[in-house]
């Protein structure tokens, strides 16, 4: 009773600003990490502010099938899944690729390169732990490859993850190389990501969106990247889901904030945070 008068007191304060907006990096429990929120309250709360949709990103197991029950319990919004491979899916996996799927209703729409067992984000970590390699000798690695034919072949959207930016540029020229439609650069102003203007241009140019995370944002380095790569090339989203973060909805609504501060238009923002995340997921 709590939580829907607090969704219902939302949507009155709120409106319809985030009307048709879709957070393709959402955090949320179930997890085996403390978060904010579990994913039905999410999709509950993200509805009555009028979102579109969300991502519902886990680092250690496919969401999937909680996509499926997601959308079972709250319909009206757009809810994917999506596996990350890090090691506790077995690393770089074709096979745990191909099992997601096959998961029932086929809301599994996304695949992550490594973020927290990347070999990028141990070394920037300093951590001395086990970790997913996606290349060596400055080549991608054949299951690497054998990973983004599947993405290929099951029309889903390749993410980087916590890739480096020269690993990041490898995998979406392969992406590119083998026909991949939908490609995202996974948060590439944040640590341990790091793209410089350059790469990232370069990332857009072979026909990657580039997303930019509300989560540890400089308002005005992402104001100034939107304006050189350019909004038509940039995806807005919250990776929110830590506890004494904001709530999603929330968190979108100061990022918008923030960047209309720095000059970025609503026009510009709705490309940013509508437009371009459904095109990245497939969807009109």
């Amino acid at each position: 009773m709590r939580f829907t008068l607090l969704v219902l007191f939302a949507a009155a304060a709120f409106g319809q600003l985030l009307n048709g907006v879709i957070d393709i990096h959402a955090h949320s429990g179930p997890d085996s990490t403390a978060r904010s929120i579990d994913a039905i309250d999410l999709a509950k709360l993200a509805k009555a502010r009028g979102m579109r949709g969300l991502v519902l990103k886990n680092h250690y197991e496919s969401t999937a099938a909680l996509a499926y029950i997601v959308r079972k319990e709250v319909p009206g919004i757009e809810i994917f899944g999506g596996i990350d491979l890090n090691l506790t899916v077995g690393g770089i996996n074709p096979a745990a690729v191909e099992r997601m799927t096959m998961m029932k209703g086929g809301w599994g729409r996304v695949v992550w390169m490594p973020t927290f067992d990347a070999e990028n984000q141990v070394r920037d970590s300093k951590e001395n732990r086990p970790f997913v390699p996606v290349a060596k000798n400055g080549e991608l690695l054949p299951e690497v490859k054998q990973v983004i034919a599947l993405v290929k072949q099951h029309n889903l959207t390749l993410e980087t993850g916590h890739s480096s930016p020269e690993e990041g540029l490898m995998i979406v020229r392969e992406a590119r190389k083998q026909g991949v439609e939908h490609v995202v650069v996974t948060h590439a102003l944040t640590p341990p990501v790091r793209m410089s203007i350059a790469q990232m241009k370069e990332a857009a140019q072979l026909g990657a969106y580039i997303e930019l995370v509300y989560g540890r944002m400089n308002a005005a380095e992402w104001a100034k990247a939107i304006r050189e790569v350019g909004p038509e090339h940039i995806i807005l989203s919250s990776d929110l889901g830590q506890p004494n973060s904001p709530l999603h909805p929330d968190g979108m609504v100061a990022y918008f904030a923030a960047l209309e501060k720095e000059g970025i238009t609503d026009a510009q923002i709705d490309l940013m945070a509508k437009t371009n995340p459904a095109k990245a997921l497939g969807l009109q």
